[in-house]
C-alpha cells in the first residue's frame, strides 16, 4: 500500500484536532488497519526488516516448550490450559513449540488450547494456515472470550506498543508532539497532553536532566488491563528488550530516549519518516511493567536476561539431546549450537529481559528459567558469559 495514503491520513488528523502526541503518531504508523506497517505485509523474518529469535532456529521454541510445560505442572496439570501469544505474527515461535511439544511431552499438548492475538490481518490467516498444515488445527481456540488458566506469552510485543515522547526544557516537562510543516512531519513541544506523565516519571523515581529526551509507554498500562482481563489464574512470560527504570532512563546512555526504527535489518533514528515502511520501537520499562501489574492483581515473580533465562530453562539440555537424535546430521547440530550462542550473547539477544508474572499461583515456587544458577550447561566460555560492563554477573538482582 502506497505510503502516501498514510501520509494523508495522519496529515488529516492533524488538521482536524492539532498536533497529535507522538503515541497516536505512533499508533497510526504502525496500526492504522487500513495502511499501518502491521497491517500492509509480514516483516519479520531474513526477507523482512528485522529478525527475532524464533526466526534465528527453532531451538528457542523448544526452551520456551519446556518452560510452558513446568508452568502447567506448577499449576497442578489442569485438564485445560490455554496459551494467549501476543504478537505470534505467522507463527513461527508457536509451530516450534508445538513441534517440540508434541515429540517430548504429547499428554501435555493434548491438554492445550492456543489463542493468537495478532493485528495483522494477513499475519493471522497465514499463522492458520501452518497449523492447518502442521496437523495443530485441533489446538486453536480463535474464538475463545473467557477468561482462562494458562500462560499468556509475548515475544517482543511491548516494544511496539505506542510511546509518549517527553523532555525537560527550562526546568519544566515538555511533551513532544508531530505536526506537518507543509513539506514533512516535525516534532513541535507543548504541555503534557495527560498528568499521567509527570505521575509516572515521579513514581519510577526518574528526574530528567536538562535536555534531556525519554518515552513512557501509557499504552503498556492498558495491555497489562487486557492480560488481566483474559488471564483468571497462571503466568505471564515477557520477553523484550529494555531495562528496569533506574538503567532505562538513564541520561548518559539515553540522553535522546530509546526510540528506534527497522527497515531491511538496519536500524535508525527518525521515526517520522518512511511511514508504513518501516518498525517503530522503544525499549521496554521494565520497573513499569511490573507495577503496572501489580495493581492489577499480578505478583512479580522474576526478571531475568534472555542469556541466563535460557540457559537454566535447559538449552544446554537440548543440545544434548540434539546429539542423540537419530539422523541429526553434524551440519544440523552445529547450525543449533551457532544459534544458540548467537541467542546467548551478552552483546546481543542476551542481553534482552524476561519477565514472570503470576496470578493465583503457588507461593514460593519458581520455574527452571528463573532460578539463580550460572550459564555452565551450555560449556560458554567466560568470554561469553553474560557480564555487565563492570564484569559483574547478571544473575544479580535486576528487579529495583
Amino acid at each position: 500500500m502506497p505510503p502516501e495514503a498514510l501520509v494523508q491520513r495522519i496529515r488529516e488528523e492533524i488538521e482536524r484536532t492539532g498536533p497529535l502526541t507522538f503515541a497516536r503518531f505512533m499508533e497510526l504508523a504502525l496500526y492504522d488497519p487500513e495502511y499501518g506497517y502491521y497491517a500492509t505485509a509480514v516483516r519479520v523474518g531474513r526477507s523482512g526488516d528485522y529478525l527475532t529469535a524464533p526466526e534465528a532456529h527453532p531451538i528457542f521454541g523448544w526452551v520456551i516448550a519446556r518452560q510452558l510445560w513446568e508452568l502447567w505442572d506448577l499449576l497442578d496439570r489442569p485438564a485445560h490450559f490455554t496459551l494467549i501469544e501476543y504478537g505470534p505474527g505467522t507463527g513461527t515461535l508457536v509451530l516450534s513449540l508445538f513441534e517440540y511439544l508434541a515429540r517430548t511431552a504429547p499428554g501435555f499438548l493434548e491438554r492445550l488450547r492456543y489463542r493468537p492475538v495478532e493485528v495483522s490481518r494477513a499475519a493471522l490467516d497465514t499463522l492458520v494456515d501452518r497449523l492447518v498444515d502442521s496437523g495443530f488445527a485441533s489446538l486453536l481456540a480463535l474464538e475463545e472470550r473467557d477468561a482462562v488458566t494458562g500462560v499468556v506469552l509475548a515475544n517482543e510485543v511491548v516494544d511496539a506498543l505506542p510511546v509518549h515522547r517527553v523532555c525537560w526544557r527550562e526546568d519544566q516537562l515538555w511533551e513532544l508532539f508531530v505536526d506537518w510543516d507543509g513539506e514533512r512531519f516535525v516534532e513541535v513541544l507543548g504541555p503534557p497532553s495527560t498528568g499521567a506523565l509527570a505521575h509516572w516519571l515521579e513514581r519510577l523515581g526518574v528526574q530528567l536532566r536538562e535536555g534531556q529526551t525519554t518515552e513512557l509507554c501509557l499504552a503498556m498500562v492498558d495491555w497489562v488491563e487486557d492480560v488481566a482481563r483474559v488471564l483468571a489464574r497462571g503466568y505471564v512470560l515477557v520477553l523484550d528488550y529494555g531495562y528496569p527504570a533506574p538503567e532505562r532512563y538513564d541520561p548518559v546512555r539515553f540522553p535522546k530516549g530509546t526510540v528506534r526504527t527497522y527497515f531491511r535489518h538496519s536500524v535508525g533514528d527518525d521515526p517520522l519518516q518512511s511511514l508504513g515502511e518501516q518498525d517503530i520501537t522503544a525499549h521496554v520499562d521494565f520497573t513499569m511493567l511490573g507495577l503496572a501489574a501489580q495493581e492489577r492483581g499480578f505478583t512479580v515473580l522474576g526478571l531475568t536476561t534472555q542469556a541466563e533465562f535460557l540457559a537454566q530453562a535447559g538449552l544446554g539440555e537440548v543440545l544434548v539431546q540434539l546429539q542423540a537424535e537419530p539422523g541429526m546430521t553434524a551440519e544440523q547440530y552445529l547450525a543449533a549450537r551457532a544459534a544458540a550462542l548467537h541467542l546467548l550473547d551478552p552483546a546481543g539477544m542476551g542481553r534482552f529481559r524476561v519477565l514472570l508474572l503470576g496470578k493465583g499461583v503457588p507461593e514460593g515456587v519458581l520455574p527452571s528459567g528463573f532460578r539463580p544458577r550460572l550459564l555452565t550447561g551450555v560449556h560458554l566460555p567466560l568470554s561469553e558469559r553474560s557480564t555487565d560492563s563492570q564484569g559483574h554477573s547478571q544473575c544479580d538482582e535486576l528487579w529495583r
